[in-house]
């Protein structure tokens, strides 16, 4: 039955869909330590991947480097999906959370 009591106009179903997808969401990007990348290669992928400075990506590293992980990014789902996968590109393990 087409526009039946529970049709719903279409800019109200667009809108349910667009917060429904969590692109828009607040997440942020763990990096996790390892034994196999040098300091200087996560520094120079943190600056690739977020665009922070390198004493900034300097920071981070040696935050990651002491407690094991941190969070060295913060964004919209779609933003730390991006820098995420730029970190990956050598091979660091990341995670997103949400």
């Amino acid at each position: 039955m087409v526009g039946g009591p529970l049709a719903r106009p279409a800019e109200e179903v667009e809108v349910l869909e667009q917060e429904s997808t969590g692109v828009d969401l607040p997440a942020r990007v763990i990096l996790y330590n390892d034994d196999w990348h040098t300091f200087e290669e996560v520094i120079l992928q943190l600056m690739k991947a977020t665009g922070c400075g390198r004493e900034r990506a300097e920071a981070l590293t040696w935050e990651v480097h002491i407690r094991g992980k941190a969070a060295v990014y913060e964004g919209t789902l779609a933003e730390c999906l991006r820098v995420s996968n730029i970190l990956e590109e050598i091979a660091l393990h990341t995670q997103i959370e949400y």
